[in-house]
């Protein structure tokens, strides 16, 4: 790599230097100017928001799921500022892993063969290797066995190459930021845009790391604290599949907190761990929402959970989940909406080709419909215009 782009991928990555301008760019291309000029005058009103808590955000809530992942490689500060500028309310900044020497990172999986250059690095050859992550074994390279001085000699790639090869021409443009830099870059950004920036961070494979003696929630609350962002109405939602590392935040912070909840008949791997039986099932009924809400402010649920589909992949009739959620007290953030036919409902997908657009917008209608408080996408310029139609009727 020469010299100029080498220093042209560094200030891309780096907070309030270089990225905004390029996300703009790049947002203008995409139309992202009308997600947000669109916007009815309520929704435009409500801009400042966030500033007295969770429930100030706007509902129903965008969440930019790891920023704008379906335009720019996920997990980046350029994907982050991009969700930004396209007017998401909130930011997934960033799945939280750790590093060989305790620095958390923002990585999808700990897994990294997928979502950086590592293989692509003859020095790094060797750690490649095959754990077992969750009860599956998984081959590849792992957070866990690199320095941070290390992680930072790799650059980010596009997850799914396959779905979004437009998103490929931006492999290696920007590094793996680590959840301090998120946290400076969230202050950056907000006396840069004028408003509070949110972010919705997630501890990843808990369990698995505190074994490793890596544990996330004591690293995740001292940043907090370091940062002021550690009480009730800071910035910083908190998620996890994992119900006992939200308990143990509940301890450690007082934040807002989001349980994720995955497919009906799966179970926490903390769950598995302890031997407790319940699953996400058991979970989603009055009692098992009430626990949750004994020490979380709301749930993460899978779409499926809102409105299940039928054996042909259609939208059949809503559960109950959201009035139960909302009789126990808790908000509903569901994921993941995203725009392309492989991941929507049977009955909103166009024409047969897999990666294209389909019906988004219907579906969208269908899950706001519901009543829940917000969503997380890919794509948050299309999810504000689906939030604007749904707000004028």
């Amino acid at each position: 790599m020469g010299t100029q782009e080498t220093r042209q991928t560094q200030e891309s990555y780096e907070p309030g230097r270089g990225t905004g301008r390029r996300a703009l760019l790049g947002a203008a291309v995409l139309g992202a100017g009308g997600a947000v000029l669109g916007l009815p005058a309520a929704a435009r009103a409500d801009e400042r928001h966030g500033g007295g808590g969770y429930q100030s955000l706007p509902k129903p809530t965008v969440i930019g799921h790891r920023g704008a992942s379906g335009y720019r490689p996920e997990h980046t500060f350029g994907s982050y500022e991009l969700a930004l500028d396209l007017g998401a309310h909130v930011v997934e900044a960033g799945d939280l892993v750790p590093t060989k020497d305790g620095h958390l990172v923002c990585r999808h999986e700990p897994e990294i063969g997928g979502t950086t250059d590592v293989s692509a690095h003859p020095e790094f050859a060797d750690r490649k290797t095959t754990k077992t992550l969750d009860g599956v074994a998984t081959t590849g390279w792992f957070t866990e066995d690199f320095t941070l001085a290390e992680l930072k000699t790799l650059r980010a790639v596009e997850r799914i190459p396959a779905t979004r090869q437009r998103n490929t021409i931006y492999n290696g443009r920007w590094e793996i930021p680590t959840f301090e830099e998120v946290l400076r870059w969230q202050d950056e950004q907000t006396r840069k845009r004028g408003r509070q920036v949110w972010i919705y961070p997630e501890t990843k494979h808990p369990t698995y790391f505190r074994k490793l003696g890596l544990g996330l929630e004591e690293r995740v609350a001292k940043l907090l604290r370091k940062y002021g962002k550690d009480k009730k109405n800071s910035p910083v939602i908190i998620q996890s599949f994992e119900p006992s590392s939200i308990q143990r935040l509940n301890k450690l912070v007082g934040n807002p907190l989001v349980v994720l909840l995955s497919a009906a008949g799966t179970r926490p791997w903390d769950f598995v761990e302890a031997g407790d039986p319940r699953t996400v099932a058991d979970l989603v009924k009055p009692e098992g929402l009430e626990w949750i809400a004994s020490y979380a402010q709301g749930i993460g649920p899978t779409l499926d959970l809102v409105i299940p589909k039928d054996a042909s992949g259609n939208l059949t009739t809503p559960t109950t989940l959201v009035a139960d959620a909302h009789d126990a007290g808790l908000i509903l953030h569901p994921y993941t909406m995203r725009n392309e036919n492989t991941f929507l409902p049977t009955n909103f997908k166009k024409g047969t080709d897999a990666n294209a657009y389909g019906d988004v917008f219907g579906a969208f209608k269908a899950y706001f419909g519901t009543g829940i408080d917000g969503v997380f996408s890919d794509n948050a310029d299309t999810a504000l215009l689906a939030r604007a139609d749904f707000l004028n009727g």
